[in-house]
């Protein structure tokens, strides 16, 4: 994943050799390439103006710190930019309120709703909490026992449903079972549908005002490139999302969403989805993504070296003097 990406912004280094700090004219040619760059990793190009812009500002008359190259000195910058862009740190889920903690699952049919709502019941489960699951589509056969599969495979509690109820009966009956059984968090499955519409919207909307969820996850497929930003956005605009999962980020994609969805919604990326097995999800690290897409592992090791020693020479004058 990311591979163009990668290799395009390796190029930067090289390019900026010998030059005592980064100006306009040194950094022009390197951002160049990340202006290709990050299209063709299928990230939304509003998104690629405003980190342009926020790498250029941040660039311009930086002092190159010490045994750094003036590109090793952009990479840092770059670097800080993409983690910010993703999010800067980790987001971790909510259980802030009455048991159940509610945690109502949204995205389109096919982006993994179903096994990611079994990835969290599993790591819930690893973490001793007591968790239920239900699924409220009464419309795609065979997804209330696919639900019903992976339950009993992450260890959870499965609340059955059937496809002759409505979908805001079943989320109240499934409220009222955890309640009264004492559970820590009941997961909510939803209805997806092949593209957003009016019906699959206004479903959803009413599942979150009788449920009042302490999360809404928007599941996201890494994969669907450009297309996947669109459909952020609608969701974003009809319900109150707190977070976003994207799965498949270990597939072939270009991998452009995972850039681009924090910047459009303005919700944090909780989880990654890194395989098919219902171990295969883990917490979100923007700074650990961005190095991962620089692919410069050395070099961001280089440049945190060069400002921590900055940082104790200076120290050490203001002590002397």
């Amino acid at each position: 994943m990311l591979e163009t990406l990668t290799s395009r912004l390796a190029g930067i280094v090289k390019q900026l050799r010998g030059e005592a700090r980064l100006t306009e004219a040194n950094i022009q040619e390197a951002l160049r390439e990340v202006r290709i760059a990050l299209p063709e990793a299928d990230v939304a190009l509003p998104v690629v103006k405003h980190f342009i812009d926020a790498v250029r500002a941040k660039a311009l008359g930086a002092e190159v710190v010490g045994s750094l190259t003036p590109g090793q000195a952009l990479v840092g910058v770059v670097h800080r930019e993409l983690a910010a862009l993703m999010g800067e740190a980790n987001a971790p889920l909510n259980f802030a309120t009455q048991p159940p903690a509610i945690f109502l699952m949204a995205g389109l049919q096919g982006s993994g709703k179903t096994t990611t709502s079994g990835k969290l019941a599993l790591l819930l489960k690893n973490e001793r909490r007591k968790v239920a699951m239900v699924s409220t589509d009464v419309y795609r056969p065979a997804a209330i026992e696919q639900l019903k599969t992976v339950a009993g495979q992450a260890g959870a509690q499965f609340i059955a449903s059937q496809t002759n109820q409505k979908p805001v009966d079943i989320a109240r009956a499934a409220l009222e079972y955890a309640r009264t059984h004492y559970m820590d968090v009941l997961i909510v499955d939803t209805a997806g549908r092949l593209a957003v519409d009016e019906e699959m919207m206004r479903e959803i909307a009413e599942l979150h005002a009788a449920l009042a969820p302490i999360e809404t996850l928007f599941v996201v497929d890494a994969m669907q490139g450009q297309d996947a930003v669109n459909v952020a956005k609608a969701f974003n605009e009809r319900l109150p999302l707190t977070g976003v999962v994207l799965t498949k980020l270990d597939g072939d994609a270009r991998g452009g969403a995972a850039l681009s969805v924090r910047h459009v919604t303005g919700k944090p990326i909780k989880f990654a989805g890194v395989g098919e097995k219902l171990t295969g999800i883990e917490p979100f690290h923007p700074e650990r993504m961005a190095a991962r897409i620089l692919g410069m592992g050395d070099i961001l090791s280089l440049v945190e070296e060069a400002h921590a020693k900055m940082d104790l020479e200076q120290a050490k004058r203001v002590a002397e003097r």
